[in-house]
């Protein structure tokens, strides 16, 4: 079994334009990229239903706001604003134990 790896947009075009010219041939597209069947496999269906765009990774990848419906764009701005608070009440603990530290000091 072949470990998978990263792999580009291009890359993943040319494994599976590979496979494909040479009759779905998943062993010789293993032996010649390194990459494991499973992902192969998966590449090549996703070819065969979406074209190009099925072959990128969209993981970890925000839709821009435009394409957002409003309850995604309301959960987007929330997760913001709870990072935001966060963010403050760790500013004030750090101020407080500035502070001690000073009073600590005199």
């Amino acid at each position: 079994m072949t470990k998978g790896r990263l792999t580009t947009l291009d890359e993943r075009i040319e494994i599976v334009s590979y496979c494909i010219a040479n009759g779905k041939n998943y062993g010789a597209a293993i032996e010649k990229y390194g990459v494991s069947y499973q992902q192969i496999y998966s590449w090549v269906r996703k070819y065969e239903v979406k074209g190009v765009d099925g072959l990128i990774d969209k993981r970890g990848k925000r839709k821009p706001l435009d394409e957002m419906s409003e309850v995604e764009r309301l959960r987007a701005e929330n997760k913001m604003l709870k990072a935001e608070n966060k963010q403050k009440e760790m500013e004030i603990t750090v101020l407080k134990k500035v502070r001690e530290i000073e009073r600590g000091r005199d």
